[in-house]
């Protein structure tokens, strides 16, 4: 299978980290170009610091800046950056669609009960709603050393 492009949105997360390897093997083995994607959101939405590795209310010029450290794991890889601002849903599912992407690959935090509830599912609305494809990838849970 050939690809063009893969959506790649990140967070910042350790969930994201995580996809990363996955979005880059993908996009070499396909031959893609990877979109690495970073939604802006009011600081309001933050949650907590988990989003940021615990920077609180990071400026647009510090996100620039982490988003420009996120690149494929591997150097062979062609690679874009675009620092966007809005909706994290709406904004991945709209960039997919203008940018023609033959496929999405995001990490997701796996959050359930009472967070889901008040914080959304930025992937569960990325998998509803997107026209391409969705990989979503979700962190392994690793038992602390006893």
């Amino acid at each position: 299978m050939k690809a063009n492009k893969i959506l790649f949105p990140t967070d910042f997360s350790h969930s994201s980290d995580a996809a990363l390897a996955y979005a880059t093997a993908l996009c070499r083995d396909m031959g893609a170009t990877m979109l690495i994607v970073h939604v802006e959101e009011p600081p309001i939405n933050y949650g907590a610091g988990e989003m940021y590795y615990g920077v609180p209310e990071p400026d647009t010029d510090a996100l620039r800046k982490m988003l420009q450290a996120v690149v494929p794991t591997q150097p062979n890889v062609a690679y874009e950056h675009r620092l966007v601002t809005g909706d994290p849903a709406a904004e991945i599912v709209r960039i997919a669609a203008d940018e023609q992407v033959d496929m999405i690959i995001l990490g997701t935090h796996g959050r359930s009960g009472l967070r889901r509830l008040l914080m959304g599912s930025v992937a569960e609305v990325v998998v509803r709603k997107a026209q391409c494809p969705v990989l979503t990838f979700k962190q392994p849970h690793v038992e602390p050393a006893k």
